[in-house]
């Protein structure tokens, strides 16, 4: 006899049950049923074998940066005038380092989605996925971590000066892949990575010690449970012991080890030293740094608010680049500057504008994308995307595809379900060598 709907006939639960009773229950067949019938995925060459993602919180006006509209109306255009770059294209004034730069990255200028809330587009920005109120997902930098694991000793994912937001956690995969944090900005005099060197006191011989007996309590207590936090902490402990015990790996966040006239280059100031961190730790081996640099929530007086904060940024990136580039690194590192979401296409009562994600601009340079190039468009205002429409989902899919993931893989969230890293993004493929 059979149900109808049910794929499951009277012998077939008997055998279930049958194998329940050799010690594979019913929900234990169907987990391995779903897990057999996972995608297999072919290899996919790298480009990036690091991602440096720069993000500035708020919201990055369009107008003010890399999609000034000159020919608009002044209650669009703004008070701000263009640049010409060295590829011919426009930007806004602000970016006049950058404007002599810009053969070696591209812009996208048609980033597009539909959460105007601070929270639910830095979440898309994060993940590649609209929020969910059934499923956290986990951020670009963990699952780099998942992929691929440390190299050289390295976090596999640091971010700078903190975890900069909740969406660049692990979301449903085990917190032993969230990001290492700094706990501290390279900007300041006084700057020291958290608990990356011993306690006053210890010495090598007596941190030995300790190290050998915390592992033999460890031993029995991570065995006998299987709770996440546990677990993570325990890699962490492991994590930390490899970085104590790697003297090139340890040297990579120390700042004075870092000529003066570099320093200088990058700029004195939290923009430029903390992408000086970022190229530190991604040339000794770590495969994605996450960033902040700012608060581009401009609500008023939007003019003055970009000259203050923008010379900086433009500056600080201008050396990324180069210092990149000289050290042969660039044509291996994805450099990703991003935004919530951008402003909108009318300056408001306030001098200032407000919440856009209908259309904004990304940079992204290195790592398998074309320089000089211009990708899609927004209309006359800035308002809509007029040609070639990019995603959250395609942004992240060609991320990854860059790093040699592909985004469509399965990962295992929570009750044994499988969930594709990103859910339909498309490759830009233009922008891709």
């Amino acid at each position: 006899m059979r149900c109808f709907g049910n794929p499951l006939s009277r012998r077939g639960f008997l055998a279930a049950g049958t194998m329940g009773g050799l010690g594979l229950s019913l929900p234990e067949l169907l987990m391995r049923q779903a897990m057999a019938e996972q995608k297999n995925y072919d290899f996919v060459e790298a480009k990036a074998k690091s991602v440096i993602h720069i993000f500035l919180p708020g919201g990055l006006a369009q107008q003010e940066s890399f999609d000034p509209k000159p020919y608009s109306p002044l209650e669009y255009r703004g008070e701000l005038k263009t640049i010409k770059t060295n590829t011919g294209e426009q930007f806004c004034e602000t970016v006049p380092q950058l404007a002599q730069r810009a053969d070696k990255f591209s812009i996208i200028r048609s980033m597009t989605h539909g959460e105007a809330a601070h929270e639910r587009g830095v979440h898309n920005m994060f993940t590649g996925y609209k929020p969910s109120p059934a499923l956290q997902y986990p951020s670009f930098g963990a699952v780099v971590s998942h992929e691929y694991g440390p190299r050289n000793n390295l976090p596999p994912y640091v971010c700078i000066p903190n975890v900069p937001n909740e969406f660049a956690g692990t979301g449903y995969l085990p917190s032993s892949y969230g990001g290492f944090a700094l706990g501290s900005d390279p900007a300041q005099d006084n700057f020291q990575v958290r608990d990356l060197n011993l306690a006053g006191g210890v010495d090598e011989a007596r941190f030995a010690r300790r190290k050998s007996a915390l592992e033999l309590v460890n031993q029995s207590f991570v065995g006998n449970t299987q709770a996440d936090n546990v677990n993570a902490m325990n890699t962490f402990y492991q994590r930390a012991y490899d970085l104590l015990d790697t003297p090139a790996a340890k040297e990579a966040f120390d700042m004075s080890k870092e000529d003066a006239a570099v320093r200088d280059r990058y700029g004195r100031n939290q923009a430029g030293q903390r992408m000086l961190m970022a190229r530190r730790l991604v040339e000794a081996g770590t495969r994605l740094v996450t960033l902040t640099y700012g608060s581009w929530d401009m609500h008023q007086g939007i003019t003055g608010s970009i000259k203050n904060q923008m010379p900086a940024l433009d500056q600080a990136l201008a050396a990324l680049i180069d210092d990149l580039s000289e050290r042969g690194l660039l044509d291996e590192t994805l450099v990703m500057v991003s935004s919530e979401f951008g402003r909108t296409p009318k300056i408001n009562a306030d001098a200032g504008r407000d919440h856009w994600p209908k259309v904004f601009s990304v940079m992204l340079a290195g790592g398998g994308i074309k320089g000089g190039m211009i990708h899609g468009a927004s209309d006359s205002t800035a308002a809509e995307p007029e040609d070639s429409p990019v995603s959250p989902a395609d942004l992240a899919a060609t991320m990854y595809r860059l790093m040699g993931i592909v985004s469509d893989k399965e990962l295992m969230a929570p009750g044994d379900r499988p969930i594709e890293i990103v859910d339909g993004g498309k490759l830009i493929e233009p922008l891709m060598v």
